[in-house]
C-alpha cells in the first residue's frame, strides 16, 4: 500500500511540474488564427488629366539622279525645317534617322536616289498645330504624331499608385468583414503595370488660327498593385 501511494504522489508531482513549466494551452491554440491566414487583393488607381505636351516627327525626302545630289539637296531642305521648328518654339529637337537608297520607276528601271532625314520634336499642346504648319511651310513632306502626354507623368503615376493602395485596402476590408474577420498587417505588396490611357473629349480644341487642328482630349494615368494582408 505504501508503494502504491508513492507512485500516485509521483504522478501528481509530474502533473504539477508540467503546469509550472507551461505546457501548450490547447484551448488558446484553437482560438488563434492559423499560420499563413491571409487575403490577397488587386487595387487599381487612376488620375485624369488633359495632356500638355505633344511629341512629333518631321522629315524631308528628296530625289536626285545621284546619291550625292540627293543627300546634298536633302540636307539643305532639312536645315530649313529645323530652323522653322526652332522659331515655332519646338523643344528637344533630335535626329531620328538619315537614309539614302536607289529607287526605280513604275517599269522597274533605275530612277535615281532618294534621301531622307527625320527629326523628333516636343512642344506644348497649344503650339503643336503651329509647329506642324511651320515645318510643312518650310518643306517637310513627312509628318507623324502628335503623341500626347504630360510633362509631370511620373508625379501623376505616383498619385495613381497611392489611390491603388487605398483601393486594395477597401476591397480587402470588404472580404474580411464578409468572412467575420478583420485586417492585420500587409505582408507583401507588388506593383503592376501602368500606362497612360487616352480618351477624347471633342468639345476641347486647341485655339488659334492654325490650319492643322489638334484635339488634346483627356488622358487617364492608371496604376495596378497586388497586396496581401494578414487576417485577424
Amino acid at each position: 500500500m505504501k508503494r502504491l501511494l508513492l507512485v500516485v504522489a509521483a504522478g501528481l508531482a509530474v502533473v504539477a511540474l508540467a503546469g509550472a513549466v507551461g505546457l501548450p494551452d490547447l484551448a488558446g491554440a484553437q482560438d488563434a488564427a492559423p499560420a499563413g491566414d491571409t487575403v490577397t487583393v488587386t487595387g487599381v488607381g487612376s488620375v485624369e488629366t488633359v495632356p500638355n505636351e505633344a511629341q512629333m516627327s518631321f522629315g524631308v525626302e528628296t530625289r536626285r539622279p545621284t546619291a550625292k545630289a540627293a543627300v546634298d539637296a536633302n540636307a539643305d531642305a532639312m536645315r530649313k525645317v529645323i530652323n522653322a521648328l526652332r522659331q515655332a518654339g519646338a523643344r528637344e529637337i533630335a535626329t531620328q534617322w538619315v537614309s539614302v537608297y536607289p529607287v526605280s520607276n513604275g517599269e522597274g528601271t533605275f530612277d535615281g536616289y532618294s534621301a531622307s532625314n527625320s527629326v523628333s520634336a516636343t512642344s506644348d499642346v497649344d503650339d503643336a498645330a503651329a509647329l506642324i504648319d511651320a515645318a510643312v511651310d518650310a518643306g517637310a513632306n513627312q509628318v507623324s504624331g502628335p503623341g500626347l502626354g504630360r510633362s509631370d507623368a511620373e508625379k501623376l503615376y505616383r498619385e495613381a499608385l497611392s489611390k491603388a493602395v487605398a483601393d486594395a485596402r477597401a476591397r480587402a476590408e470588404v472580404l474580411a468583414k464578409a468572412a467575420g474577420r478583420s485586417l492585420g498587417a500587409i505582408t507583401s505588396i507588388s506593383e503592376g503595370g501602368a500606362s497612360p490611357l487616352p480618351y477624347y473629349d471633342y468639345a476641347q480644341r486647341a485655339g488659334g488660327e492654325a490650319s492643322t487642328p489638334i484635339v488634346p482630349g483627356q488622358q487617364e494615368t492608371a496604376a495596378t498593385i497586388s497586396v496581401t494582408f494578414t487576417l485577424r
